[in-house]
């Protein structure tokens, strides 16, 4: 297989049980790796489902603020 090649290729092994066993290693790995990334996946994708963490919290642009754009009462602007 292409990933366990690119893994192992470079490594000249010329003893093909030794062979063998660097590819069962490597193979295990890569099904922990993948295992372990779709576990975190999963959790973010719930975390994501109870809402953004840095959400404005439901306020329209127009709504208070002195980035409103609305310039009001004793406020003075120096352009």
């Amino acid at each position: 297989r292409p990933d366990i090649k690119q893994l192992i290729g470079f490594s000249e092994i010329r003893n093909f049980p030794m062979l063998v066993n660097k590819s069962h290693i490597c193979d295990k790995d890569n099904k922990a790796k993948a295992n372990y990334y779709m576990a975190a996946n999963e959790k973010r994708g719930r975390d994501f489902a109870r809402g953004k963490p840095y959400g404005r919290g439901g306020k329209k642009p127009d709504e208070g603020g002195s980035s409103g754009g609305k310039v009001g009462g004793d406020r003075n602007c120096f352009k």
